[in-house]
């Protein structure tokens, strides 16, 4: 008697590829309007009166509402209680909200309303939050500052909710299958968003010749329109799927106050939770001021108005030239075959000149910033297979920091010697900024599954929350301090292309020092205490 097999859809390779898809598309736009003014800041200082340190002080905003009003540990419990389905599609809606009032903020629909002028008259002065040091906002800071502030508030509370509500979908329907590889293909599509968003938010922004930089901020809130669409129809596949399994939504363990104690006390939540925000404190934030530093730094020349690297349509070709850098050097790593691996491998790499040799071309600091995800998306899949394999999880800890630390005092003393030489200070920067790319997944690839090595497995849903939260702290304050600082060590400064970024750079590199030495302390509890990070994951 031959028993029926009744297959599922997540038995399907389309149909939980095409699930993975949606979410990471999701996150694709998210991730491109989370850094949408970072290539224009010249631009808002221009048209919309923002010093350095009201943008700081408005890219900060993102993530005050997850760390002071402990969103974060809200958005964990709405995702316990209701769901992937639920949280996803909430999480995507509530970052299309905030990205429409981030949108009319620093829209020319704002100026001259009535709104505008409350916001100008209002705001000033937070109680608690102003005697903490850790408002908000400021007097004097302009008022389309202020309500975008608002807007990227309401828009970082879904912004973060979307991604621990991604984490989940991609177990929900991958246990037990490709996790790693789904995982790794998530999170290499979300980081094509920051270059994305480098490539056309200037783009947009000087489109016809006339500058306007609420439509780059426009072209954001229809991604994210795009977003909520991808998460709608998540809905209906998810649902489908649990009609045909009969099983509840999977929930972790909720996040538990009396679970503070067990956490605060032990010395591998410390390191762990130290590293991840002084490691994202050092990558994030600067994002938002590379372009910037790009400019003050490099010598461009703006090619003449009508030749082929001044056109619209350039834009539209490197872009394609730098999803075929990504899409074949990803591929590489998971073909058997060496003529085909290699083959992939050797045209990723010529497309990567190809892109480079355009970038300089066309001048452009934006672009040249864009290759900083390229390198991370070809060797994610190696360095999670090498520790897989190998182990190393520590000693890459400490690389990755020493390269992070090497990358931002380059950006803070090499590059400006070159500044008059095009063609050396474009190379100093792609070559900077490819292996700072690097850096970013060597620290991550192997902080994260360290994890578990180092806390009570009875506590670990709640120690990421903490992680997380305070990660998110780091992730509030730099953003903010970069713009004090550059501020207060470029005074009188009004060129937008004239700050001198030294001070920024030496504090970044600094939170690299910390890392490095936390990276140090790490490998000698590990052996003093037989925690296995050097291990590796798969044991035969």
């Amino acid at each position: 008697m031959t028993q029926t097999i009744q297959k599922t859809l997540r038995d399907s390779a389309a149909m939980r590829w095409t699930a993975l898809l949606l979410l990471a598309m999701a996150m694709f736009c998210s991730y491109i309007f989370m850094d949408i003014l970072s290539p224009i800041k010249d631009l808002m200082q221009e048209t919309r009166g923002w010093d350095s340190t009201a943008f700081g002080t408005m890219q900060g905003s993102e993530v005050f509402l997850n760390v002071f009003v402990f969103f974060l540990i809200f958005a964990g419990i709405i995702l316990d209680k209701m769901g992937v389905r639920f949280t996803a599609v909430l999480s995507a809606a509530v970052m299309l909200v905030g990205a429409c009032v981030k949108w009319y903020a620093v829209s020319e629909s704002f100026m001259g309303t009535g709104l505008e002028a409350w916001f100008n008259n209002n705001l000033n002065y937070i109680p608690i939050f102003d005697e903490l040091g850790v408002s908000p906002f400021y007097e004097g800071m302009p008022a389309s500052a202020k309500f975008a502030a608002c807007g990227f508030m309401i828009f970082g509370c879904g912004c973060e909710m979307a991604g621990i509500t991604v984490s989940r979908g991609i177990v929900k329907w991958f246990k037990g299958r490709e996790m790693a590889l789904a995982m790794g293909s998530e999170m290499a599509l979300a980081r094509l968003g920051v270059a994305t968003c480098m490539i056309f938010s200037p783009f947009f922004a000087r489109l016809g010749g006339e500058v306007s930089v609420s439509r780059s901020v426009a072209f954001g809130v229809v991604l994210m329109c795009i977003a909520l669409i991808m998460t709608i129809v998540y809905f209906f596949m998810d649902q489908k799927l649990d009609a045909q399994t009969g099983e509840a939504e999977e929930k972790d363990d909720p996040f538990k106050i009396s679970d503070l104690g067990k956490i605060l006390t032990d010395a591998g939540f410390w390191i762990v939770a130290l590293l991840c925000v002084l490691y994202y404190s050092a990558i994030f934030p600067f994002q938002k001021y590379a372009v910037n530093m790009l400019q003050c730094n490099l010598t461009l020349t703006a090619p003449d108005a009508d030749s082929f690297w001044a056109s619209s349509s350039v834009t539209i070709i490197q872009y394609i030239i730098m999803l075929l850098v990504a899409a074949t050097g990803f591929a590489s790593n998971f073909q058997k075959k060496a003529n085909l691996k290699y083959g992939l491998l050797g045209l990723s790499i010529v497309a990567l000149i190809t892109y480079c040799y355009m970038g300089f071309m066309r001048q452009s600091a934006e672009s040249i910033f864009a290759v900083f995800p390229l390198l991370a998306v070809l060797i994610t899949p190696i360095l999670g297979s090498y520790l897989d394999h190998h182990g190393k999880a520590a000693s890459m800890l400490v690389l990755g920091s020493v390269l992070l630390i090497a990358c931002h005092m380059t950006f803070a003393f090499v590059l400006p010697m070159f500044k008059g030489n095009a063609v050396g200070g474009i190379i100093i920067a792609y070559t900077t900024i490819l292996v700072l790319g690097a850096s970013f997944s060597l620290v991550p690839a192997s902080l994260w599954p360290s994890v578990p090595k180092l806390v009570d497995a009875k506590v670990i849903g709640s120690a990421y929350a903490l992680i997380f939260w305070i990660q998110n702290i780091g992730l509030w304050l730099f953003p903010l301090l970069i713009g004090k600082v550059l501020d207060q060590t470029n005074p009188g400064v009004t060129d937008p292309t004239q700050f001198d970024y030294t001070a920024p750079l030496v504090m970044l590199a600094s939170l690299g020092v910390a890392a490095l030495v936390l990276g140090f302390v790490l490998k000698i509890v590990d052996k003093k205490k037989g925690l296995g990070l050097e291990l590796p994951n798969i044991t035969e």
